[in-house]
């Protein structure tokens, strides 16, 4: 870390303290690592939206609004006898035994076995729970991940411990398999059915999509951003013609988006 680094962390910090200082915000006195955690997951896809965007000026913005939520929820646990510094620390040293490859004298072949080493360094570290139960591979996962980056998780830790398909094409024959599941569940017209069997054809399709290279969430973002992109320049397109957007036909529409398209 540069000493301009250093310099700008201390001046947030010492910003932080004010706030709650004797004579600081009594809002931000008043709030709790629990208040805090909204805050942050809203500051968090400020930022990713920001990246995705790729405006620097943005993600520089909502960088700093994310260090300042984690400066200030630090401050919020010292009374509990941690700092961010004990955090830090721990993370160096968990990232450096989790990294054999690069700090010891572990020889890997690929990203594979990367991920393979990574796991069993895990489970060492991580024994057991408090009830004597070993630690199970999901244990780490968020609970409050959105759906589609948790299906993405599951389907990526579940492989790294060997259970998984063994070729793209026995993926490819279950995704033709729940989708012929989800078709007989729309024909028989059970609602919870065709819900559940849908969810079976999106987590399929997700694990496809892991194994060639593709976080379907990050896809989806981008589908969903060009989509968004569009239908905005349909609608403008269709003001300055003087035309009302809801009161065109869906083959009126449909036009106006294949000429956007071009």
């Amino acid at each position: 870390m540069n000493k301009s680094t250093t310099e700008s962390l201390i001046a947030l910090r010492n910003v932080i303290d004010e706030l709650l200082g004797e004579n600081g915000c009594a809002w931000d006195k008043e709030q709790t690592p629990q208040t805090l955690c909204d805050y942050l997951l809203e500051e968090t896809y400020e930022l990713v939206d920001a990246i995705r965007s790729g405006k620097n000026v943005d993600v520089r913005e909502e960088m700093g609004d994310v260090m300042f939520l984690i400066l200030f929820i630090s401050s919020k646990y010292e009374c509990e006898g941690f700092t961010l510094a004990d955090s830090m620390q721990e993370n160096a040293a968990k990232m450096i035994r989790r990294h054999p490859h690069v700090f010891g004298e572990l020889d890997v072949q690929n990203v594979e076995e990367i991920w393979s080493n990574w796991e069993k360094i895990k489970r060492t570290e991580k024994k057991g729970t408090e009830d004597g139960k070993p630690k199970g591979t999901f244990d780490s996962l968020p609970k409050g991940l959105p759906s589609l980056l948790k299906a993405y998780r599951l389907n990526s830790k579940a492989a790294r411990v060997g259970f998984t398909w063994d070729s793209d094409a026995d993926v490819e024959k279950q995704y033709q398999a729940e989708w012929k599941e989800f078709a007989a569940a729309l024909e028989s017209g059970d609602t919870d059915a065709i819900e559940a069997e849908f969810g079976d054809v999106l987590f399929t399709l997700v694990e496809f999509g892991r194994r060639k290279g593709i976080k379907a969430n990050a896809a989806l973002d981008r589908t969903n951003l060009k989509f968004l992109d569009r239908f905005e320049k349909m609608e403008a397109l269709a003001h300055e013609r003087g035309l009302v957007f809801a009161d065109l036909s869906f083959e009126e529409k449909d036009a106006l988006w294949n000429e956007i398209k071009k």
